[in-house]
């Protein structure tokens, strides 16, 4: 199994549609060598260093969490059903709810539409909240997309970009 990294207050949680077989084997988020996460991440700003899939519980320090959608391990997301989707999709409103992150970052937009039953979902920031958590669809940094490594950072680094600008207005 591979526990959820949540605490109050985080700046992001990502949120990645389910556990690969690497991260079920090893019990950490974004395990596969060929998964992006790690890298990108630290590219766009979210981490000082790149940090490791084992140094998973050290993102609360840099303001973000992980989560999933599923909690079953496959070894390709799409072999993850609807009924799932939708399920997953209740349980991290109710985590989002409980912990109230500046925002959700889903890593897919196809899992997203079917997690949230929403139509015509955009790349980006959303125009809707989970009360005030903004929610970001970002590209899954999985080694399967055929983004770029530049492209996923581009997306990231928006996220982040966007996050600071915020923390800028309420501390003035």
């Amino acid at each position: 199994m591979v526990a959820d990294i949540l605490a109050p207050g985080l700046r992001v949680v990502f949120c990645g549609i389910n556990p690969g077989k690497s991260s079920a084997h090893t019990g950490f988020p974004f395990a596969h060598p060929a998964n992006r996460f790690w890298k990108v991440i630290h590219l766009a700003g979210f981490t000082g260093r790149q940090l490791k899939p084992e140094e998973a519980q050290l993102l609360p320090e840099w303001g973000c969490g992980v989560t999933k959608l599923v909690e079953r391990p496959t070894i390709q997301a799409s072999e993850v059903g609807l009924d799932e989707l939708r399920a997953g999709g209740r349980e991290l409103e109710r985590k989002i709810i409980r912990y109230q992150p500046a925002a959700l970052a889903m890593l897919g937009k196809q899992a997203w539409e079917q997690a949230s039953g929403r139509r015509g979902i955009r790349w980006g920031k959303q125009e809707y909240r989970i009360g005030e958590t903004q929610i970001w669809v970002l590209p899954n940094p999985s080694g399967l997309n055929r983004a770029s490594l530049e492209q996923l950072v581009a997306a990231y680094r928006e996220l982040y970009d966007a996050l600071a600008t915020e923390n800028q207005r309420q501390s003035v």
